[in-house]
């Protein structure tokens, strides 16, 4: 890993690069899936958002790695990170969650993988955020009654993140673009024209959240913005997580395809 303005990552003994679908926190079923049940080696898996950074004090995730590590060095596989809105993006600094086999990585990081270099920004909009926040300062008030003290360091445990949307960088990506040849992207939600379009099931929290709406837009805007700003390279796959669903389609000679929960995709 070199840094500059951003965090570059290379993996030059991996044969193998998947995507997969959001995660929540079932940190050991991914390595099972990886290891055991599909026998993966010498892979780069690449999670696409709401991985479960932040839920539980850092030395849980800490214990996963420990838990895990025996198996992912004998099948030499490791597993990067990109932020989603079910995540604490404290983590997501290139220094706080950094291990051989497990990282998690920044915004607009660039991933070098089986010939291919990767752009990967993480970020969304929760569409649950009030009564995730609702249901947090109801788990503080319960703590207080029975005389529990509730951490408010930046990685103590949460159920929401104010800074969870995800950020147009023009700058930082048009430095990005001088210095990469990017073909492929990942990132937690999509641009605006791809799927989910469809906002039917979710009225019920626009309703109870004012300027839910307008926040989901701004999010696709920021990564239509990011799209518009590569049309110029040759992006030959866009992954994306987040609606927990499955859907691919070609456009403009690109493929963009939305992982469901816990589902894998090889890039070749």
């Amino acid at each position: 890993m070199n840094k500059k303005n951003y965090y570059t990552y290379s993996f030059p003994d991996s044969k193998c690069l998947v995507v997969c679908g959001d995660i929540h926190g079932d940190f050991n079923l991914l390595v099972y899936k990886l290891c055991v049940q599909y026998q993966m080696k010498d892979t780069t898996c690449i999670v696409a958002g709401d991985c479960g950074f932040g839920f539980e004090k850092k030395e849980y995730y800490e214990n996963i790695v420990k838990r895990n590590n025996k198996r992912m060095n004998e099948a030499n596989n490791r597993i990067v990170f990109i932020r989603g809105n079910h995540d604490n993006p404290a983590y997501f600094d290139g220094q706080t969650f950094i291990h051989k086999r497990f990282l998690a990585i920044p915004d607009y990081s660039v991933v070098n993988v089986c010939n291919h270099a990767v752009l990967c920004v993480g970020g969304a909009i929760s569409i649950d955020r009030n009564y995730r926040k609702y249901t947090w300062d109801q788990n503080i008030k319960k703590n207080d009654r029975f005389g529990h003290h509730v951490g408010t360091d930046i990685l103590s445990p949460n159920y929401y993140w104010e800074d969870e949307a995800p950020i147009y960088d023009k700058n930082l990506l048009t430095q990005i673009l001088s210095e990469y040849d990017i073909d492929a992207v990942i990132t937690h939600t999509a641009p605006s024209f791809c799927e989910l379009q469809d906002k039917a099931n979710i009225d019920a929290w626009i309703k109870q959240d004012i300027s839910l709406i307008t926040d989901i837009h701004d999010e696709r805007a920021a990564m239509d913005s990011i799209h518009d700003s590569l049309k110029e390279k040759d992006i030959t796959i866009w992954c994306y997580g987040h609606f927990h669903q499955s859907w691919h389609a070609f456009i403009e000679g690109t493929l963009f395809k939305m992982l469901d929960i816990m589902e894998l995709y090889e890039i070749r």
